[in-house]
């Protein structure tokens, strides 16, 4: 049977549910709840939308542009949050082991992308070691202009601030981060396929991957509010 990245995301979250604190594991699961509840689909990018111009900043250094990234075909776009989140640190090391294979062998591109600013965000291609390319994201100005970049509501904020709060630790001084997301671009620089999540505990699985590289595209079912 396939290994099931929502399966290890479930995992991770009945291991906070026995070792949190309730108050705190509260604040993150309404906070979860609130963005599942708030998303638009209709806001994102759409399949068969041109995907905007970016430059991403290697972490390993160097530029990666949409011209340079979809030149010789195809290729993924993985958005995460940052490099300390432990979903993250779940999800990256699935897709190197699940996806990047079969990208890989199809010769199509793959890069994880976030936010945080590259000097802090190299150490999880290091800890995992990715055989993928990981990337900043100046500023979240790709992920915006996809559509799926959030703030943290007020009480995760209350909860988040002092030293070591999210804007700090990316690098980038605010609360906005990217929600989960994947995308497929053809390279004609059209979106294939994109799957967004909102909920950061539920993620694509490499099945909805494959399927949208053979052309059987299938519907996402609708997030557990």
């Amino acid at each position: 049977m396939p290994e099931s990245l929502n399966k290890l995301l479930s995992e991770l979250h009945a291991e906070r549910v026995r070792t949190w604190d309730p108050a705190k594991l509260q604040i993150n699961v309404d906070q979860r709840r609130e963005l599942v509840e708030a998303f638009d689909p209709a806001n994102v990018i759409q399949a068969g939308d041109t995907l905007p111009d970016f430059t991403l900043l290697n972490v390993e250094g160097g530029e990666i542009t949409r011209e340079s990234l979809l030149a010789n075909g195809p290729a993924v776009l993985i958005f995460f949050r940052f490099a300390g989140c432990p979903a993250c640190n779940i999800a990256l090391p699935y897709y190197q082991r699940n996806l990047w294979p079969e990208l890989k062998a199809a010769g199509i591109g793959l890069v994880a992308v976030s936010p945080q600013v590259p000097e802090r965000l190299i150490e999880i291609k290091h800890r995992h070691g990715l055989d993928f390319a990981v990337a900043s994201d100046p500023g979240n100005t790709l992920a915006r202009a996809l559509g799926i970049t959030y703030e943290a509501n007020a009480a995760s904020r209350a909860n988040g601030e002092g030293p070591g709060w999210i804007g700090e630790v990316v690098g980038t001084g605010t609360w906005e981060l990217p929600q989960p997301a994947l995308v497929l671009i053809d390279s004609d620089y059209t979106v294939r396929f994109l799957d967004v999540s909102p909920d950061w505990l539920e993620r694509t699985e490499t099945g909805s991957v494959l399927a949208a590289l053979n052309g059987d595209i299938p519907i996402r079912e609708p997030l557990d509010a």
